[in-house]
């Protein structure tokens, strides 16, 4: 019997070969070369930063039973045509929670205490009595949008700074992440915008949760409140945005995601006050993302070969 015929990047092979006996793996070095190899391939693995090439990969993928991506977010897949093919996609939700989180409270610190300004004073070579930032993240109030991996983690983190969580979830119920976090519906939570210091989206980008914030949302905000986005720049409207930050109708934004991306160079958004611009680094701002990744993978190949349930699945009717 002939062995599967799998296709995967080069830059993994080291982590997964000794566990692929049972595959017929290419690695390939190239966008040609995953071309070439695309149309035969079972199991994929096609992650590639630029998203178009990618898309004419997967295109030529009709006999993909198998994707795997270290990507969370799937809305740059040819979603219809996996759905069609019925082909399983195991995505990275949750491979980066612990890291995302991170950046979200040294976002939130940083608003806070007003890191840009305290360098800049470093760089004057000033000295003032008065400090810029003296806002504190104790017994503030937090709004998290979408309670996944990365949601639960941010409230895990915050929990330990004492900060008052909200979640927004889907399916209401008690806090999966094993805090005293309340949990509100996706029905909910516009009504109660004003109520918080803090307004962070993780959510996953689909149809649905396209301009989730956008200019009625933004308004409804505290005029102290900081926003902080690392989900995907789809989910807040840019120019509605960069309105509120210009009129100082909110406090300020943390950006780790823009529309589009990169953020095109003379954007307004780059010099809108109170904005601290990242270029989409939190997922990736940790050492340890292809090994949990390629673990991940050899757990999914045994969970494939075997039949049984695999490890995030992504749900494609939905998106994520």
């Amino acid at each position: 019997m002939s062995k599967p015929i799998a296709a995967m990047a080069s830059l993994v092979r080291p982590l997964v070969e000794p566990h692929c006996d049972g595959l017929d793996v290419t690695w390939f070095t190239s966008t040609e070369e995953a071309l070439e190899i695309a149309p035969h391939a079972e199991i994929g693995w096609f992650d590639m930063y630029d998203k178009e090439k990618m898309r004419e990969v997967l295109a030529k993928a009709t006999n993909l039973k198998w994707l795997n991506s270290i990507y969370a977010g799937v809305e740059h897949f040819p979603l219809d045509q996996l759905k069609t093919q019925g082909t399983i996609v195991t995505n990275g939700a949750g491979l980066n929670s612990s890291p995302i989180a991170e950046f979200v409270l040294m976002g939130m610190l940083a608003a806070a205490k007003r890191t840009d300004k305290l360098l800049d004073l470093q760089k004057q070579q000033a000295w003032p009595e008065q400090a810029p930032g003296t806002d504190e993240l104790a017994d503030s109030k937090a709004l998290i949008i979408g309670y996944g991996g990365i949601g639960q983690q941010v409230a895990k983190k915050l929990s330990g700074f004492d900060v008052n969580i909200t979640a927004v979830r889907r399916n209401v119920s008690d806090d999966p992440a094993g805090l005293s976090t309340e949990v509100i519906s996706t029905n909910d939570w516009r009504a109660r915008l004003g109520d918080f210091d803090w307004v962070i989206i993780s959510a996953p980008a689909t149809q649905e949760t396209r301009h989730l914030l956008g200019a009625e949302e933004l308004a409804a905000m505290k005029p102290s409140a900081w926003l902080v986005n690392v989900a995907r720049g789809s989910l807040v409207d840019q120019s509605a945005l960069l309105d509120a930050l210009t009129d100082k109708k909110i406090g300020g934004a943390v950006l780790d995601v823009t529309e589009p991306e990169p953020l095109p160079k003379g954007d307004p958004l780059w010099t809108a006050p109170n904005c601290f611009i990242t270029m989409h680094v939190s997922g990736v701002a940790q050492t340890r993302m292809f090994q949990r990744a390629a673990t991940r993978f050899v757990k999914n190949l045994q969970h494939y070969q075997n039949g049984t349930q695999m490890i995030a699945v992504a749900d494609l009717a939905r998106g994520y």
